[in-house]
């Protein structure tokens, strides 16, 4: 899986933040300080549901 931090986290190895990851049925997230502990994969609806929770502008923000 192709992995992506937040453009928010710093950038740096050592920054802490969620990691995402498009596998195309599902959108997987995992802790950047746990990479090996697994990862939470859910539909694409539902993470749509999530940004659109979290993000004030709604999901189009989230991806700019």
């Amino acid at each position: 899986m192709d992995w992506r931090k937040s453009s928010y986290s710093g950038g740096t190895s050592n920054s802490d933040c969620v990691e995402v990851a498009f596998t195309g049925s599902t959108i997987a997230t995992r802790d950047s300080k746990a990479p090996t502990a697994g990862a939470l994969e859910v539909p694409p609806a539902a993470w749509s549901a999530f940004l659109s929770a979290v993000t004030p502008a709604g999901p189009a923000a989230a991806a700019r």
